[in-house]
């Protein structure tokens, strides 16, 4: 779900020391027939490693439900379609948005693919309120999930 703040949040767990990864950024994904899929070899290696402290890892593909239960927590960060929209206008650090077919996209996947997303959600954060608040949040799940 783009422009809901994901990769902000990602960004300031990363500054206070947590272990992240942003499968839109590197070798994570593979399209396949058009479609983004996570490279369920690499997700599966990552999910295997040992560690003493919570991961974060963030992506919104179509296969991401095959490792649900292999996460402690699924957490659907949201924000209002207006707030979206202008998120995605403002940004600067992805081009993706900019486009009247990309927001058509965008507009069609918080129609059809949020309510999918927040039926297998074990949260729901909306993203309107400060980030560090939205931060604190998500610490809180990891460290109540462990």
């Amino acid at each position: 779900m783009s422009g809901v703040g994901k990769s902000t949040a990602l960004c300031g767990l990363a500054e206070r020391g947590y272990v992240t990864v942003d499968t839109d950024d590197g070798d994570w994904i593979e399209v396949v027939d058009g479609e983004p899929l996570w490279r369920e070899p690499l997700i599966d290696a990552l999910l295997n490693q040992r560690r003493d402290a919570p991961l974060f890892v963030q992506g919104t593909v179509a296969n991401q439900w095959r490792f649900y239960d292999r996460f402690d927590a699924v957490v659907l960060l949201t924000a209002p379609t207006e707030v979206v929209l202008d998120r995605l206008r403002r940004r600067t650090n992805n081009p993706f948005g900019k486009s009247a077919d990309e927001r058509a996209r965008i507009l069609a996947d918080i129609a059809e693919v949020e309510p999918l997303l927040r039926q297998s959600a074990t949260h729901e954060i909306d993203t309107t309120r400060p980030l560090p608040e939205v931060i604190a949040v998500l610490v809180g799940i990891a460290e109540t999930a462990v």
